[in-house]
């Protein structure tokens, strides 16, 4: 998830646009983290030295972990550990962009320090996804405040995992953004120890796409696509539910998904509503959450 979010700030800051971003992250899958993005992340080397290095590489018939050696600026030790360790999200769509020339070493070095910074994020956190500075970056990005803060925290943290799960790891979540001409709207009450309404609107072509990667087969007729993404909100609102249970002990209940439109989606009279465009690369679906 945290590899999501660093694509948002990405965007935010300005420093790849948007169709680059897409095309980022349906590369990183098929990318090959190289040893100097791994020792510029862990913190051994910086994107000065690593240069250095690539144009020594250039002049010699070595590997490029060697020459790192041989120049000083690793150890056979710290060699072994980069090419062994996980390869993280965040590395995979680092490593995309600076193959496609998006940024430089020097420039990816500067961004990947300036997240973590912001964030408050270490290594062992880009490992381990499942603690409490997930929920820190979700408050932040949404800027979640007051009594429902936890509630809504965690449904964006659930719903995130779900999508990663059953979708696809290929989106960027976007700032709140309302729009009213999305074709498919399907919605779904929380009932309860907490009381919500949500929602997933999409014009009709990321609909579609969205629907048939959850069905896991090509759906072209809306009505279909409308039920599958129906159940991919009451499937996620089911998780979700369970997840509050077992953490505090509250019970919510869940009544029968219907199919809307994303104007009566918006027009819902909420005490707060908590909007979350996601931008996959086939097209952006938006998912609502309104505590009533």
């Amino acid at each position: 998830m945290f590899t999501q979010f660093f694509g948002s700030f990405l965007l935010n800051k300005k420093i790849v646009s948007p169709a680059n971003l897409r095309v980022a992250l349906e590369k990183k899958d098929t990318t090959r983290v190289k040893l100097g993005v791994l020792a510029i992340n862990a913190g051994y080397m910086t994107a000065k030295q690593v240069d250095e290095v690539h144009k020594k590489q250039a002049t010699v018939d070595k590997r490029i972990g060697d020459i790192a050696v041989e120049m000083g600026y690793l150890t056979e030790a710290q060699v072994e550990e980069l090419l062994s360790s996980q390869k993280t999200g965040c590395l995979l769509l680092g490593q995309a962009l600076v193959d496609m020339g998006c940024l430089t070493n020097e420039e990816f070095e500067t961004v990947l320090n300036d997240y973590k910074n912001e964030n408050g994020l270490s290594d062992k956190d880009f490992s381990n996804e499942d603690n409490k500075k997930t929920e820190s970056v979700i408050s932040s990005f949404y800027a979640i405040e007051g009594k429902y803060k936890d509630y809504c925290s965690e449904y964006v943290n659930v719903l995130f995992k779900n999508l990663i799960r059953f979708v696809g790891d290929d989106f960027t979540p976007l700032q709140s953004a309302v729009t009213d001409d999305n074709d498919i709207a399907v919605i779904q009450e929380l009932c309860g120890d907490f009381n919500a309404v949500s929602a997933i609107t999409a014009d009709s072509k990321a609909g579609m796409a969205f629907a048939s990667r959850f069905a896991e087969e090509e759906i072209t007729d809306s009505d279909y696509a409308k039920d599958a993404v129906s159940e991919f909100l009451n499937l996620s609102n089911g998780l979700y539910n369970v997840n509050i249970s077992e953490t505090t002990g509250k019970e919510i209940g869940l009544n029968p998904q219907e199919t809307t439109t994303a104007a009566a989606v918006n027009s819902i009279k909420a005490k707060f509503t908590l909007t979350i465009p996601v931008e996959f690369t086939f097209g952006t679906v938006v998912f609502t959450l309104a505590v009533i």
